[in-house]
């Protein structure tokens, strides 16, 4: 049994524990949409076609994100869950599992870097050009994937005992060696040859190591739990318990891949500058949700300790704490994209046609920001409690069984203009779901408690 000082999450004042908590990894995911809109305003320099590879490519990518970050919630919710109970050796062993689990990932990323990127690619354009610059993009992201896998289990980790601020620094130290190298590789400075989009795949995957490297010297030191490699046996029951959350994650995660794919179909029949606003879009989103989904690390953690500890009281108040405080940052947000969505499209070297259609994408998307924030909390909740698969349904509804018909029927009968209304109809329509959902399954679970 692991030796612990009395965790923070079950005493703390909830408003104090939820910032103090959350301004860690709020800070490291600001950072990370910074590099990711500074990869792109580097890359779109080198002209428009890079620009739509990389957004062509994104899809791709959300297949690792859907990795990592949905194996992260169930490592996460396990871990955090288990430290509530005081069942310290089970919240090893999903540390460990998560962290071997990781690097299987990686090894199924090589594969499909190696054989898939071109069939995936050729499924969207025909332009010889633009398939060849996209799948240079894919290659060297996949392929190297094994530093950002296990990084972010090894951050997931540490953010379940309650430690935000080292992988704050492990994310921080990755985001800022890739904003260095950006214009070094991609444009060639100080010797190295102008390499374009390989450029800023090769100063992704250096940023990813960098992150890779520091968390493994932070396990080296004392931490709440302990990954074991030497000796590790797959554990039936925590792949269970870890895969109830991580697994309807991951297809969750993934949906956004799908629903990207589908909306570039849809849009690279009306116009290729559009399915590059669609790329600007979701990289400035990022500096929006990024900082929320910051909040939803600690909210997790949080959220999962006092689930697993059965307290009511703090279980309600964290939900409240967070839906307020993400509901905030969202209301920013969308004043930020109603007053200066020009400004923010300039920054991609963005032409003419990209500045009419981007006007009215951004400024229209961003009014569903606050019902999305609210969609984000109750999902991350769900993951808390172990109930991995409602968060799904809710986010299939949203992305697959409403956003995709609503943009398609929209584009059809409207084209462009009314078609960017589908994310409204999709973040409204999905939050009438998630709320009777999350009322629902609270009632029930804390009358559970009351009857022991």
């Amino acid at each position: 049994m692991s030796d612990l000082r009395p965790n923070k999450m079950a005493s703390e004042s909830m408003t104090k524990l939820v910032v103090t908590m959350a301004i860690p990894p709020i800070f490291s995911m600001f950072i990370q949409a910074m590099y990711n809109i500074v990869d792109s305003i580097f890359v779109a320099k080198t002209g428009m076609e890079a620009l739509t590879a990389v957004s062509l490519a994104f899809p791709l990518q959300q297949i690792l994100v859907a990795l990592f970050v949905g194996t992260g919630a169930g490592i996460s919710s396990l871990i955090s869950r288990r430290l509530g109970e005081g069942n310290y050796e089970d919240a090893n062993k999903a540390a460990s599992h998560g962290v071997v689990m990781s690097f299987i990932y990686s090894i199924i990323m090589i594969f499909a870097g190696l054989f898939f990127t071109n069939y995936f690619v050729g499924f969207f354009t025909e332009d010889f050009i633009l398939q060849d610059l996209t799948v240079k993009y894919l290659k060297i992201i996949l392929i190297f994937s094994v530093f950002n896998f296990i990084a972010h289990a090894g951050i997931s980790i540490l953010q379940a005992t309650g430690d935000t601020m080292m992988p704050m620094i492990s994310q921080l130290v990755g985001a800022v060696t890739n904003i260095i190298l950006d214009p070094i590789m991609i444009f060639g400075y100080f010797g190295f040859p102008a390499m374009g989009v390989e450029g800023a795949a090769l100063a992704t995957i250096i940023g990813q190591f960098a992150s890779f490297v520091m968390i493994v010297f932070m396990f080296r030191k004392d931490t709440a739990v302990k990954v074991k490699i030497k000796g590790f046996r797959f554990d039936r029951i925590i792949l269970k318990d870890m895969y109830s959350v991580a697994f309807p994650a991951i297809i969750m995660q993934s949906l956004a891949s799908v629903m990207i794919s589908g909306l570039n179909l849809i849009l690279i029949s009306l116009s290729d500058a559009a399915v590059s606003v669609l790329g600007i879009y979701y990289k400035l989103q990022s500096f929006v949700f990024m900082p929320v989904f910051g909040i939803m690390q600690a909210f997790r953690a949080i959220v999962g300790y006092n689930f697993g500890a059965k307290n009511k009281d703090r279980v309600i108040s964290c939900l409240k704490t967070v839906l307020v405080i993400s509901s905030l940052i969202m209301i920013l947000g969308t004043i930020i994209f109603q007053i200066f969505t020009e400004p923010m499209l300039r920054l991609f070297d963005s032409n003419e046609e990209m500045m009419s259609i981007g006007i009215r994408a951004l400024r229209t998307i961003s009014i569903s920001f606050i019902a999305a924030a609210v969609g984000i909390v109750i999902s991350a909740a769900f993951q808390s409690f172990g109930r991995g698969t409602i968060s799904l349904v809710i986010s299939f509804a949203r992305q697959l069984l409403i956003l995709l018909p609503a943009a398609y029927v929209l584009a059809r009968i409207g084209g462009l203009d009314l078609f960017w209304y589908s994310f409204i109809a999709s973040d409204i329509l999905s939050v009438c779901i998630a709320v009777p959902a999350i009322i629902s399954y609270l009632k029930k679970i804390f009358n559970s408690w009351e009857t022991i």
